[in-house]
């Protein structure tokens, strides 16, 4: 099969490793041909691709307010090979600005030969960072991306237009059976563009698939902003086939916003590497020792964004209930953002500074031992399909505590795995935190629980042979 993918950005974040994992996967355990296609924008969660320049992350800081705008850091990883990363991040993608690259030609079946649409990449050993530079295209880890400069995050009708026909020349190029969308901006261009193929195509229509990783419309948006984005959802579900969900209740999300009918939703679970988590704890007394943190420390751990409706702000003020009750609880922040100096202000008043740590941001190779120097994971976040972090640490043996928003009530399981918290609720919260604090066997019940319950749903191979299943369902049902 071909497949192309499209999503509006490759930062940092659930939605674009998942991705990258189904595409990894498609090409090296399926043997088919994948286009993933992005715009160019990066952020100050990193850049999954490795484009973001090179940089020093900030050093691990307790709880106290910084000086100035952090530094955000690029960890890299393996080397380039010939236009290929072969592990780790690749560097810098290519210039998107140009709009003269050769027209692929075929390979005698109708197709664009991937040489072609590679074809403006030069073969000279020219590295960015880990992988070459090759224009608009360069390969990742085996996987070709292409770059649409126009294809960006915030609404701008003259980019939309521009990176709408830019899309539709890149698609009418590689000629896929599947256009597999994600994100907002990216699933409604992909499948307004994708579905206009699939109509207007004389020979060749591909499957149009979306997939929720997260609602665009959600309670914290002023009425008139909510409705916009249910009505571009609406019109987009309409130009697609079927839509894939990570969790059941962005189903009901979009069913009860009337986006489209239930039987258009299938459930697959985000799938990850979920070895480096199994053994997570391979990396605990190394990584305690590096920030401090003693064998007689209880570490709370929450891996998000700096950023607003993460719930930072409520974790803070529950903490200081928790470190009244519980003195040798530490709480290990990792991520970075733009409230980072507002939060250490928090900290810092509250006369917390000695409980808390901030990694800064970290690669995600190295979140499973972060998640090992944990005891527990809290998640405060107001909004989110599911939250990766949360199987993340239960598949390495760890109890989670949630608000009760979205996908958590899949994996968190009251008393099972965890516990669920209403939102805003700082008083359970603090509660909650101080009961798995102060009983070990409890966390280790649960931890176990979670690590036997959800390390094969979430296998990223597991979530790719599924979609790949439902490609060929759909593809077998569809008039071509």
């Amino acid at each position: 099969m071909r497949i192309a993918h499209v999503i509006t950005r490759m930062i940092i974040g659930g939605a674009q490793e998942n991705t990258l994992f189904n595409c990894q996967d498609l090409v090296t355990e399926h043997g088919d041909e994948v286009l993933l296609i992005c715009g160019p924008e990066t952020g100050p969660e990193g850049d999954l691709l490795g484009r973001s320049p090179n940089s020093q992350n900030p050093p691990p800081t307790r709880g106290r307010p910084s000086q100035g705008r952090p530094s955000q850091g690029r960890p890299s990883q393996g080397r380039a090979s010939q236009g290929r990363a072969e592990q780790g991040r690749a560097g810098q993608g290519g210039d998107a600005d140009q709009q003269d690259a050769p027209r692929p030609g075929t390979d005698g079946t109708g197709h664009g030969t991937q040489a072609d649409i590679d074809s403006d990449c030069s073969s000279a050993d020219t590295n960015v960072g880990d992988s070459q530079r090759c224009g608009e295209s360069f390969r990742y880890n085996d996987v070709p991306v292409r770059i649409i400069d126009s294809l960006r995050r915030a609404i701008h009708p003259a980019h939309d237009w521009t990176a709408s026909s830019a899309l539709r020349r890149t698609l009418q190029e590689f000629r896929p059976d599947v256009v597999h969308t994600h994100s907002a901006k990216g699933g409604l261009l992909g499948r307004h563009v994708a579905w206009g193929m699939s109509r207007r195509s004389a020979d060749r229509k591909p499957v149009v698939v979306h997939t929720v990783h997260g609602a665009p419309f959600h309670d914290y948006q002023p009425a008139a902003a909510r409705q916009f984005f249910i009505a571009c959802e609406r019109w987009a579900a309409r130009r697609c086939h079927h839509l894939i969900s990570v969790a059941d209740a962005m189903t009901d999300l979009m069913v009860d916003a009337h986006v489209a009918p239930r039987n258009k939703f299938t459930t697959i679970s985000s799938g990850m590497d979920v070895e480096p988590f199994v053994h997570a704890n391979d990396h605990r007394e190394r990584v305690r020792k590096k920030y401090g943190i003693s064998d007689d420390h209880v570490v709370v751990g929450k891996i998000a964004r700096l950023f607003h409706l993460k719930g930072h702000e409520d974790l803070v003020r529950a903490a200081r209930k928790v470190a009244d009750a519980c003195p040798n609880v530490r709480f290990l922040l990792v991520g970075d953002g733009i409230l980072r100096q507002p939060l250490q202000e928090q900290i810092a008043s509250l006369g917390l500074t000695e409980h808390f740590i901030f990694t800064g941001l970290v690669p995600p190779s190295t979140v499973p031992e972060m998640i090992g120097a944990m005891d527990l994971l809290v998640h405060t976040s107001y909004r989110e399909g599911l939250a990766r972090a949360l199987p993340q640490a239960l598949i390495a043996g760890k109890p989670t505590i949630s608000y009760d928003i979205d996908g958590a009530r899949e994996v968190v399981l009251n008393d099972q795995t965890g516990y669920l918290v209403a939102p805003g609720d700082e008083q359970d919260l603090a509660n909650r935190i101080i009961h798995l604090t102060s009983h070990p066997d409890i966390r280790m019940q649960q931890g176990r629980t979670g690590q036997q319950r959800f390390t094969e749903q979430f296998r990223h191979q597991t979530m790719t042979k599924k979609i790949r299943e439902m490609y060929q369902e759909l593809l077998a049902n569809t008039a071509r």
